[in-house]
């Protein structure tokens, strides 16, 4: 079955005390409950970045992720409509999906 990779951008979500980290962890958990066994990795936040190019390093990193996933499912559209619950969307970021292929 093909993998696709859910990349997380966008929210800005940054919880201000424990109940709300912890609220927006069970938000995360929940949701990963629902994918079941698609999902291959749920994946971890991402920190501080940066973006090395030719012209040198950038702070923050240009894409600006936020973290990201591992799934399986039958097709790009079908990993896309498993995208739709992410909490990540409902605080208003974004889940590019992306195909990966083994090599």
């Amino acid at each position: 079955m093909p993998k696709y990779h859910f990349a997380y951008s966008g929210s800005g979500i940054m919880p201000e005390s424990e109940a709300e980290g912890k609220k927006l962890m069970d938000a995360w958990m929940t949701w990963f409950g629902t994918l079941g066994d698609a999902v291959v990795d749920g994946g971890n936040p991402f920190g501080p970045a940066k973006s090395v190019s030719g012209k040198g390093v950038k702070d923050g990193g240009v894409t600006n992720l936020g973290g990201y996933s591992l799934i399986n499912a039958s097709s790009l559209e079908a990993a896309c409509e498993l995208a739709k619950g992410c909490p990540n969307i409902a605080a208003g970021g974004f889940v590019d999906v992306y195909e990966t292929f083994d090599m």
